[in-house]
């Protein structure tokens, strides 16, 4: 089977965009093994997930994210600018606010248009941050889990644990580029106190309104941006009294702005999506 795709990234998180809307694609091969198959960057075309373009009978859209070793994420908030981007661009959608069907509930981006009728940014709801630890999951006698202890190989980490519709573990540091990120992230990703795995981000404050954000993505790696980890970023910056409600976060792919409305409970993140090239692949 020929598959045609389109490779976009959100500040260097990459991925592969696939239109499977007639349902061909998993008639073939089943997403999991597809998406470690075309994610190989020695063997494959190369990127950290792929992402399935989807008919829903309740939303406008419907949306589905593989990572590169095949495990599937509720949501990611760089690949939902690309993929809201994308459907815009190509003509599935036409409205500049749309609705989209995914594993973590309706997300709603909306879109800044050029003259020429091109996406320029992604403005997106992200919905609701989860605080509840069974809810994220996160195991903790504390509700929400702020600045929580947890020995890592008889280290003491102190993280703050958010759920934007996947978890994440939030850890302040003084130097985010002395991290051991690949080691640090694997520990944390992997530990007993998440029964589903997490994301892991280092952040360094830098002001009340701007941080320096690393992370290392369940199931990716290390990887340039995460959207929703911008997302639990702010949300455990304010409570843990480092931030107001706004704040520009530099990843090592670029920057996001992100903003808890506290009147609404909703997050908003707004950055880019690019991209890359289009091409076919045999599956």
């Amino acid at each position: 089977m020929e598959l045609a795709f389109t490779k976009m990234h959100g500040l260097g998180n990459d991925f592969l965009m696939l239109d499977d809307r007639e349902g061909s694609i998993l008639a073939n091969t089943p997403y999991p093994e597809l998406a470690q198959n075309l994610c190989s960057r020695r063997f494959g075309i190369g990127a950290d997930g792929i992402i399935l373009i989807l008919n829903s009978t309740t939303r406008d859209i419907g949306f589905r994210i593989f990572n590169s070793d095949g495990t599937e994420p509720q949501m990611c908030g760089n690949g939902m600018r690309c993929f809201a981007k994308l459907v815009f661009e190509q003509g599935i959608l036409t409205k500049k606010r749309f609705t989209v069907e995914t594993l973590a509930g309706t997300i709603v981006p909306e879109l800044t248009v050029n003259h020429a009728n091109r996406v320029t940014s992604v403005c997106v709801d992200m919905g609701e941050p989860i605080l509840e630890p069974d809810k994220i999951p996160f195991k903790s006698a504390n509700s929400p889990a702020v600045n929580e202890n947890v020995q890592v190989n008889g280290i003491s980490v102190h993280l703050t644990a958010v759920s934007m519709g996947n978890p994440h573990a939030v850890i302040f540091v003084d130097d985010v580029d002395a991290v051991a990120l690949e080691k640090q992230g694997r520990e944390i990703e992997t530990h007993e106190r998440f029964p589903e795995k997490t994301n892991v981000e280092f952040i360094q404050p830098i002001n009340d309104h701007e941080f320096k954000m690393r992370v290392w993505e369940r199931g990716a790696g290390e990887t340039l941006a995460c959207g929703t980890g911008a997302c639990a970023s702010l949300v455990a910056a304010c409570l843990n009294g480092h931030s107001g409600e706004n704040a520009l976060i530099h990843l090592a792919g670029g920057d996001l702005e992100v903003r808890w409305d506290r009147k609404s409970n909703h997050i908003f993140k707004t950055g880019p999506a690019t991209l890359a090239f289009t091409g076919t692949v045999e599956i």
